[in-house]
């Protein structure tokens, strides 16, 4: 692993454009330093590395995520959401965990995001009893775990447990923390292209934040009058 962690490192220097690098601090706070890749390209210098990942177990995978989760530069945290988003098959439900702790290791909302969206998403979407464990973390004293709760069926769009949902959002409309309210407000509008009118309900029946109602209710606003 060593030595595809290097190969990787080479690939996305070479692939990095420096001079965005401090744009790209900037935007997440100067929490996290950057090669200064942008996106595309760093999928591109990346796909081998993530190709290679089809011989790997869901324990190798996890370990290969852990080490990119310890690289300085954020582009490696991004590697690695890619990396087990691709190989998501792989995973068991004993994956959770270890998918649990990198949340909250370097949180902030890109990498917390991508995890709950498409990998831990990905692994309750295919073991439906994992939504226990999610229905612990919707009142989890930290709030990124809580934020994985919330989002993690954003995908999911006929096959959202939509009592489950306005449950977690309910449980946590009285959070004063902006990462929380933009939650529910995002998982909400999501669900809205599906089923309008359960949205509508729970939003006028439920005291939601003013920028959770207003996030939830964006899809409504450019219905035509």
């Amino acid at each position: 692993m060593t030595g595809a962690l290097a190969a990787l490192r080479q690939v996305l220097t070479a692939a990095a454009e420096p001079g965005r690098a401090p744009a790209m601090r900037a935007y997440m706070r100067e929490q996290f330093d950057f090669l200064g890749v942008p996106t595309p390209a760093r999928r591109r210098a990346a796909k081998a590395f993530i190709h290679a990942g089809r011989d790997m177990d869901s324990a190798q995978l996890l370990a290969l995520a852990e080490q990119l989760w310890q690289q300085p530069e954020r582009e490696f945290q991004y590697v690695a959401i890619d990396l087990l988003d691709r190989h998501i098959a792989r995973l068991t439900p004993d994956s959770l965990p270890a998918l649990e702790a990198l949340v909250q290791s370097k949180p902030w909302w890109d990498s917390v995001d991508g995890l709950a969206s498409w990998v831990i998403g990905g692994l309750v979407g295919r073991h439906r009893a994992l939504q226990a464990r999610m229905d612990q973390l919707s009142r989890h004293p930290d709030i990124w775990l809580r934020r994985v709760a919330i989002l993690h069926q954003l995908g999911y769009k006929t096959s959202t447990d939509h009592a489950r949902l306005f449950d977690y959002c309910a449980a946590n409309a009285g959070d004063a923390e902006f990462f929380i309210r933009k939650a529910i407000g995002w998982a909400l509008r999501e669900y809205a292209y599906t089923a309008p009118d359960a949205v509508r309900d729970f939003v006028n029946a439920t005291p939601l934040a003013p920028l959770s109602r207003r996030e939830a209710l964006k899809h409504f606003a450019k219905e035509p009058a």
